[in-house]
């Protein structure tokens, strides 16, 4: 499977676009590490418990996406895009581009 964030892969030709596909990963906010977090934001410094986090859902997001694009017989993704948000009690990231069909 070939995931792009651009809307066109070179000496690819699309075949068929199947449809938007999106995906979601949620993650609950956890007080340790949010105390954690003050304190190098207090003191200055990365964190690197919640990089981390974030590394680990953008991985799983655009491992989902790829299982929803390849359920509707896609073997690409262009136009993919990953936003993150985060909440007192919630981390989200989500994905999304356009399943499809390359020859």
């Amino acid at each position: 499977m070939l995931l792009t964030t651009t809307d066109v892969l070179q000496g690819r030709e699309v075949e068929r676009y199947l449809g938007i596909v999106t995906a979601e990963v949620v993650y609950g906010t956890n007080v340790l590490r949010d105390f954690l977090a003050t304190l190098r934001n207090i003191i200055g410094g990365r964190t690197r418990t919640y990089e981390e986090v974030f590394e680990n859902a953008q991985k799983k997001v655009l491992e989902e996406l790829e299982q929803r694009a390849k359920r509707l017989g896609a073997n690409g993704i262009l136009g993919v895009s990953i936003h993150t948000n985060m909440s007192t009690t919630m981390i989200l990231v989500t994905a999304a581009g356009t399943a499809v069909k390359l020859r």
